[in-house]
C-alpha cells in the first residue's frame, strides 16, 4: 500500500507490497535508499519516527528501528539521542544525476553489414560447454588457485603448438602470456614502451586504441596504407619506434601486408631499434591460399604477435594472448598480475582442451566455408547491382571495400540506407583526418546471412549508382 509521508512532500511515496513475498524490512530499506539517491530526500531531511512511520505502514516499530539501525551502520542516515532521524550530510543526491546508459541502437530491418563481428549463431555452444565440463573434471585442486598471471601452463603449451602450426611462429609456452583480448593486450603492452611514439596504419585502429596510447604517455602518428600495406618509408619517417600492424588482414582496407614489405618493415625494426607489435585479428579465414604467417615468426626478438578468439569463437569469452620477446616478458607479467592476478583459470584450459581435440579446428573449417559462401554471395550483388564500384579486400577475414565514385557523399549514402533498413558504414570513420579520405564503404558480413547480404545490396541499388 502507498503511504504518503507528512512533511516530506507529496512526491515521496514508499510502498509496501504484502504479496510479493519480498521481506518487509527489505522493501523498507530499499525505498529509503532509493529516496536518498534519487534526490526526493534530501540532506539533513528529517524522517518520522519509527512510532509514526510503523504506524503508517502498518509494520511493528522494532522491525522501522532495525531499518533505521542498518541505513546508519552504512552511512545513509545519522541520528542522536534524543533528536529526530535525519538524511546524512554525505548521502544525499549531489548535483546532477549520472547519465544513464545509451539504449543500444536497434538493428537494421533489412541487413546490417556491420564489421567486425562473427556470427554469433555459429558459436559452437555444445563444445565450449563440452570443454569446460572436460575442464573441471580433469583439473587437479591446485589449478583453481591463483596460479601464474602469464596464464595455465598447459594452454600456454597447447597454444605455442597451435601458433607454431597454423600461424608459424617461433616461441615456447614461455614466451606467451594469456589475457583478456585485444584491449587488455594493448593496456599491458603500451605502458612496457616507456612514451615515445606509436606509428599506427592509416586508416587503420579506432578512437580506443588512440586513447589507450595517451594513456600510456604516448603519442599517436599515423602512417599510410598502400596496395601493398603500411608504407615503411613513411614509418621510417615518423621518427617513431613501435608501430601497432594488421598484416594479415589489414584493418580495415583489407589489404594483405606484400613480401616485400614485410621484409622492409623487419629490416626496419632492426635499424631503429624498433618494436613491432601485429594485431594477428582474423588470420584464420583466408580464402584464396593458405593463410599468411605470423610476421613474429620472421623476427622473433622485434615483434609481439597478439591474438584472440573473439573472431573465431565469440568476443564474449575475452581469451587472447600476447606472444613476445624475451626482454618485454617480465614487465608484462607484472602488470598483468596487477591488473587482474590472471585470466579465468577454467576457460583457459576450456579452450586448451578444445584445441587439443580437434574441435577447434572442425569449429574453424565450418565457418570458414559458411564465410567464403556469404563472400560469394556479396560479390555477386555487387556484381549484378553496382558492376561499376571495385571491391577488393576480399581475400580474407569477413569484411569487404567498395570504392565510390569520386566525390561522392558517403556520409549521406550511409544515412538513406539506414532509412532503408541498411546499415552501410563509411571508410572515413577509420581515417585520422576524414576530410581526405576517399569515399568507400567496409561492408561486414560475418553475422550478416546470406539472403540478409543479397537484400540488402538490393535495398541500395539505385543509391551505389
Amino acid at each position: 500500500m502507498p503511504v504518503e509521508w507528512a512533511g516530506l512532500g507529496p512526491e515521496l511515496l514508499v510502498t509496501i507490497d504484502r504479496t510479493t513475498g519480498a521481506g518487509l524490512r527489505t522493501q523498507l530499506e530499499e525505498a529509503l535508499r532509493t529516496a536518498i539517491r534519487t534526490g526526493r530526500l534530501a540532506a539533513q531531511d528529517k524522517l518520522p519516527s519509527s512510532r509514526e512511520l510503523a504506524q503508517a505502514l502498518g509494520l511493528s516499530r522494532g522491525l522501522v528501528q532495525d531499518c533505521y539501525a542498518q541505513l546508519q551502520a552504512e552511512g545513509y542516515l545519522t541520528s542522536r539521542p534524543g533528536s529526530a532521524t535525519r538524511v546524512a550530510a554525505g548521502a544525499g543526491a549531489v548535483g546532477a544525476s549520472v547519465a544513464p546508459l545509451p539504449s543500444p541502437v536497434a538493428a537494421p530491418a533489412v541487413a546490417d553489414f556491420r564489421t567486425g563481428v562473427p556470427d554469433l549463431g555459429l558459436i559452437p555452444r555444445d563444445d565450449w560447454a563440452w570443454a569446460v565440463r572436460e575442464a573441471c573434471r580433469t583439473m587437479p585442486n591446485a589449478a583453481f588457485d591463483y596460479g601464474d598471471p602469464s596464464g595455465q601452463r598447459h594452454l600456454r603449451e597447447v597454444l605455442a603448438a597451435y601458433l607454431a602450426r597454423v600461424r608459424a611462429t617461433a616461441a615456447t609456452a614461455d614466451h606467451i602470456v594469456v589475457c583478456a583480448g585485444m584491449a587488455q593486450a594493448l593496456a599491458l603492452i603500451l605502458p612496457a614502451l616507456d612514451g615515445g611514439l606509436l606509428a599506427v596504419e592509416d586508416p587503420g585502429p579506432g578512437s580506443s586504441t588512440v586513447e589507450q596510447a595517451e594513456a600510456a604517455g604516448m603519442r599517436v602518428v599515423p602512417v599510410p596504407v598502400d596496395h601493398e600495406g603500411l608504407d615503411v618509408a613513411a614509418l621510417t619517417a615518423s621518427g617513431a619506434r613501435a608501430v601497432l600492424v594488421t598484416p594479415a588482414h589489414q584493418w580495415p582496407t583489407g589489404v594483405v601486408l606484400s613480401g616485400p614489405r614485410r621484409q622492409e618493415l623487419i629490416a626496419w625494426a632492426r635499424g631503429a631499434d624498433g618494436l613491432i607489435i601485429e594485431d594477428d585479428y582474423d588470420a584464420e579465414f583466408r580464402y584464396d591460399r593458405d593463410p599468411i604467417g605470423s610476421l613474429q615468426g620472421l623476427a622473433p626478438d622485434r615483434v609481439i604477435s597478439l591474438g584472440t578468439v573473439s573472431k573465431s569463437l565469440a568476443p564474449a569469452l575475452r581469451l587472447g594472448w600476447i606472444v613476445a620477446p624475451d626482454r618485454l616478458l617480465p614487465p608484462l607479467v607484472h602488470a598483468k598480475r596487477l591488473a587482474d592476478r590472471g585470466s579465468p583459470g577454467v576457460d583457459q584450459l576450456a579452450l586448451a582442451a578444445l584445441l587439443e581435440s580437434g574441435r577447434y579446428d572442425r569449429h574453424l573449417r565450418r565457418v570458414r566455408a559458411e564465410y567464403a559462401a556469404r563472400r560469394e554471395v556479396l560479390i555477386a550483388a555487387l556484381a549484378e547491382h553496382a558492376p561499376h564500384l571495385p571491391v577488393t579486400g576480399l581475400a580474407a577475414g569477413f569484411h569487404a571495400v567498395l570504392d565510390l565514385p569520386e566525390g561522392f557523399d558517403e556520409a549521406r549514402l550511409v544515412a538513406l540506407a539506414r532509412e532503408r533498413g541498411v546499415g552501410l558504414y563509411g571508410m572515413a570513420e577509420h581515417h585520422r583526418d576524414p576530410a581526405t579520405a576517399r569515399p568507400r564503404l567496409v561492408l561486414g558480413f560475418g553475422n550478416t546471412a546470406q539472403r540478409a547480404i543479397a537484400a540488402g545490396i538490393a535495398a541500395v541499388a539505385d543509391l551505389l549508382r
